[in-house]
C-alpha cells in the first residue's frame, strides 16, 4: 500500500529541529516532523512545587497548546473558552510523565522546569513531536545551569513516535490523514537505553492482535531510535552530558 505521502510503512517522516529558535527561554527548539510544527521551550525556575518543598528535588512539568491556526480550521484559544480541554490535560500530563521518567529529580535540586509545548502547525503526531522536541529543549536549559562537575540530572534520552493500523497495514509515524481513518492508533514513549515510558493504545471499532502489538512496538522501537538520533546530533557536544 502507497501512503499519501509516498512513504514506506516503516518509515517515519522528515525530521528537523533548530534550536535555540527563542532567545528568552533557557532552552528552546523548534521540531518539524513532516508538516507538523511544535515549539518547545524551558524554562527554569528556583522553586518546587509545595508538595516537594523541602526535599531537595526538583520537578519537570508541561503545559501544552494548539494555536488558532494551526489546524484546517481555527481552533479558539482555550484560555478565551475559560478552561483546558479534557485532550489538552491529558497531553501535557503524558509530556510531562515521559520527561520526568529521565531525570533525576534529587540531583536538579530544589528547581523547576516548565516545557512549554505550542503547536504552530498540526499534520498528526503533535503529542509524540512535543516529547521529542521537549526533551532536547530540557537538554540545552539544564546544560546551561548545571555545573560540569556534578552529575548531570539527565540519565537517558527520550523520544516518542505514533503507530498505527491503516487499512489492514501497521504504519510508522501517521500524519492527520492516516492518524483519522485509522483502525488502531497508538503512541509510543521510549528510553535510549530502549525502555518503553508509555504506550497509549486504541482500536477505533476495531481490535488488534497480540502479533500486530508487537509489530506496533518494533515500528515504535525504530522510530524513537531514529529520533534519538536526530536528538543526538542537534545537541552535539551537550549530548555527551546525558547519562554522564
Amino acid at each position: 500500500m502507497k501512503r499519501i505521502d509516498g512513504r514506506k510503512a516503516d518509515q517515519g517522516r522528515p525530521i528537523k529541529m533548530t534550536k535555540n529558535f527563542i532567545i528568552y527561554p533557557e532552552g528552546s527548539v523548534l521540531i518539524e516532523v513532516g508538516n507538523t510544527r511544535v515549539l518547545c521551550n524551558a524554562t527554569i525556575e528556583e522553586k518546587v512545587p509545595r508538595f516537594l518543598a523541602g526535599q531537595g528535588k526538583g520537578w519537570v512539568t508541561a503545559e501544552y497548546s494548539l494555536l488558532p491556526r494551526s489546524t484546517q480550521e481555527r481552533n479558539s484559544r482555550e484560555a478565551a473558552r475559560g478552561k483546558q480541554s479534557g485532550r489538552t490535560q491529558e497531553i501535557q500530563r503524558l509530556i510531562g510523565r515521559s520527561l520526568r521518567s529521565i531525570v533525576d529529580l534529587e540531583a536538579l535540586g530544589e528547581k523547576s522546569v516548565t516545557i512549554d509545548c505550542d503547536v504552530l502547525q498540526a499534520d498528526g503526531g503533535t503529542r509524540t513531536a512535543s516529547i521529542t522536541g521537549g526533551f532536547v529543549a530540557l537538554v540545552i536549559a539544564l546544560a546551561k545551569v548545571c555545573p560540569k562537575d556534578k552529575p548531570f540530572p539527565i540519565k537517558d534520552f527520550c523520544a516518542a513516535v505514533s503507530v498505527g493500523l491503516v487499512d489492514g497495514k501497521e504504519m510508522l509515524d501517521l500524519c492527520y490523514t492516516e492518524d483519522s481513518s485509522a483502525d488502531v492508533d497508538m503512541n509510543i514513549v521510549m528510553t535510549g537505553d530502549g525502555n518503553f515510558v508509555e504506550i497509549q493504545g486504541t482500536g477505533e471499532e476495531h481490535t488488534f492482535t497480540k502479533t500486530q502489538l508487537d509489530k506496533f512496538l518494533d515500528l515504535g522501537e525504530k522510530g524513537c531510535k531514529n529520533l534519538i538520533a536526530s536528538q543526538k546530533k542537534v545537541l552535539g557536544k551537550i549530548a555527551d552530558r546525558v547519562g554522564k
